[in-house]
């Protein structure tokens, strides 16, 4: 589970390429406290909220290619950049392939509540600011050499080092002296203390309901990455981004690029050896994971779920299928710094505007849901009773745009101060249902709609400079609620959307200051209403995948937090 990229969103075309390995190529920053298992589902009645199995019926019709391989899983991946070091790789799919090598304190389960890796436990102050870990006896990194307590404090320090630039902002995490290590006026890390070669003992200044898996996160060997380390210079590191060594349940063999990424089983894996000796990850085009998976050259693959393709997947008689919501939503980025957006009467108006259920039945085509709150319904924390759902209303939109003095000219348009109203969207999708049905929407209620296709890194561009009027995007994987909402506040660099609002900013604050599950999700319902009657951009959908495995597998339980990663060790292959 690659939990560590800087940015939360990610543009619709790259998070449909990661459904072919895993639920989180390109996800944003770690999750929380124990949670409750309990998946509260939307109102609506449709397909998005539910989950269907479909068990393999006619192993007979196995392809050749696949019945060849005895000890080898296969899944597919897509364009990997070689950069397979925890912390420090860009390309999310670098974070894929990082997840077999590296193993961490803490991960989360099928349910998303934290379950020990290397920690065997830990324990929370009653102020909830130190954290001790308690490794598992015996740990080995793959080359023999122990894991201990030392190589968690080497991590932690590394993360700190002003030279560091990657993708985890440990300062989130609040440990004590960390900011006087990272500008040189400390030698070590006051927070940060060795009890043991099993037990480390960390200190915050903050209580922060991520910190958890901030500080349990992949353990780096000290003796190998840290041999050279010298504050404030960490190029030396290049040199062992195509050379791993971690701690986790796989040995990294090879890279071919633009072909593969090699395993091999590591027989100094705490659990054991994984039962499949041999882990290949594909490097494959989406357009081409259905064919590559009839044809028996995948194991494991990911798709955008319809109805076509659950039925070619069924049709195909060797595959156990798990078609299921997925842990993220899609929406229109709303740019708050342009005048004709600032009031939040205008923003209604744009939702209201909008025939939302036409666009989600267009693209999702039954395997969509709309959606009104910045979380999942698959979600600890989804709750919308009290949500305005917005139904599709041109005329209360028009109500609103008149009060909030857009009055239509001559040509139909509707103008203010003399200014026509103009939405320029930006969309890395030439396909995009949502172009001629908001395009044909917002005609009506009197403003134009001008779409712009543009290149990917293009759009996130102009994303980043707030050069946008409108611009389609989706969320990373949802770990915590708070991954979604961070950006809204005022004072945070990646808030895209030039959202202000003081309520927001105290309920996004106060989420994050409590480990309490029940008082987290009180408090993210308010805040749930509160972007309700003030929303930053226009919230469009819920969506499912469709997961497909071969019948030969067992063991392998894709999720909605760690993608196949957790289950890489238990999976074997049976005919």
């Amino acid at each position: 589970m690659n939990r560590l990229k800087k940015s939360l969103i990610g543009i619709t075309s790259a998070i449909l390429l990661s459904l072919m390995l895993s639920a989180c190529a390109m996800n944003s920053s770690s999750e929380k406290e124990p949670q409750s298992g309990s998946n509260q589902k939307s109102t609506a009645n449709v397909k998005s909220t539910d989950s269907k199995s479909y068990r393999a019926n006619n192993m007979s019709a196995l392809p050749a290619k696949s019945k060849a391989r005895k000890d080898t899983f296969i899944a597919g991946i897509s364009a990997p950049g070689g950069v397979f070091l925890p912390y420090f790789y860009e390309n999310g799919w670098d974070g894929n392939a990082t997840d077999p090598i590296f193993a961490p304190l803490v991960n989360l389960d099928k349910d998303g509540k934290p379950v020990g890796i290397l920690a065997e436990k830990w324990d929370v102050s009653k102020d909830q600011l130190t954290y001790t870990f308690h490794l598992r006896k015996g740990l080995k990194f793959s080359d023999g050499s122990p894991l201990t307590a030392d190589d968690v404090a080497f991590t932690l320090t590394l993360l700190h080092d002003p030279a560091y630039s990657g993708g985890q902002d440990i300062s989130l995490a609040s440990i004590k002296g960390g900011k006087a290590y990272k500008e040189g006026k400390a030698k070590s890390i006051e927070g940060i203390k060795v009890i043991d070669k099993e037990t480390i003992e960390i200190t915050t200044d903050k209580v922060n309901a991520k910190s958890l898996l901030l500080l349990g996160g992949q353990v780096l060997s000290k003796s190998y990455y840290g041999k050279d380390y010298q504050y404030g210079k960490l190029d030396y590191l290049k040199n062992l981004y195509p050379k791993p060594l971690g701690a986790g349940p796989y040995k990294f063999e090879k890279y071919v690029p633009g072909q593969e990424i090699r395993y091999t089983a590591n027989e100094n894996y705490y659990a054991g050896a994984p039962k499949t000796k041999h882990l290949i990850f594909k490097i494959i085009d989406k357009s081409t994971s259905l064919q590559l998976f009839e044809t028996g050259e995948l194991d494991y693959a990911g798709f955008s779920a319809d109805d076509d393709t659950v039925e070619q997947l069924k049709s195909l008689g060797f595959a156990n299928i798990q078609v299921s919501p997925v842990n993220d939503y899609g929406l229109v980025y709303v740019n708050n710094t342009h005048p004709q957006f600032k009031d939040k009467a205008v923003r209604q108006a744009l939702i209201y505007g909008l025939d939302r259920q036409k666009i989600v039945d267009v693209k999702f085509k039954g395997y969509g849901q709309v959606a009104n709150i910045p979380v999942s319904p698959v979600s600890w924390a989804y709750d919308d009773k009290g949500i305005n759902p917005f139904e599709y209303n041109s005329k209360k939109a028009k109500e609103l745009l008149d009060g909030a003095g857009w009055k239509k000219g001559k040509n139909g348009i509707r103008e203010k101060e003399g200014k026509p109203f103009v939405i320029h969207y930006l969309t890395a999708d030439a396909e995009d249902p949502f172009i001629p049905i908001a395009k044909e929407n917002y005609q009506d209620i009197g403003i134009k709609f001008e779409p712009e296709i543009m290149d990917f890194n293009a759009l996130v561009s102009k994303l980043n400079k707030k050069d946008y009027d409108f611009a389609a995007v989706s969320t990373s994987q949802i770990l915590d609620p708070s991954d979604t909402v961070e950006e809204l506040a005022a004072n945070n660099p990646n808030n895209a959307a030039g959202y202000s609002n003081p309520k927001v900013d105290d309920l996004i604050q106060k989420g994050l200051s409590t480990l309490d599950i029940e008082k987290r999700k009180s408090i993210y319902h308010e805040l749930y209403k509160e972007l309700n009657d003030d929303p930053p951009y226009i919230f469009l959908n819920y969506r499912q995948s469709a997961r497909a495995v071969s019948g030969k597998v067992e063991g392998l339980n894709p999720d909605n937090y760690t993608g196949i990663s957790a289950s890489l060790p238990n999976i074997s292959i049976t005919k």
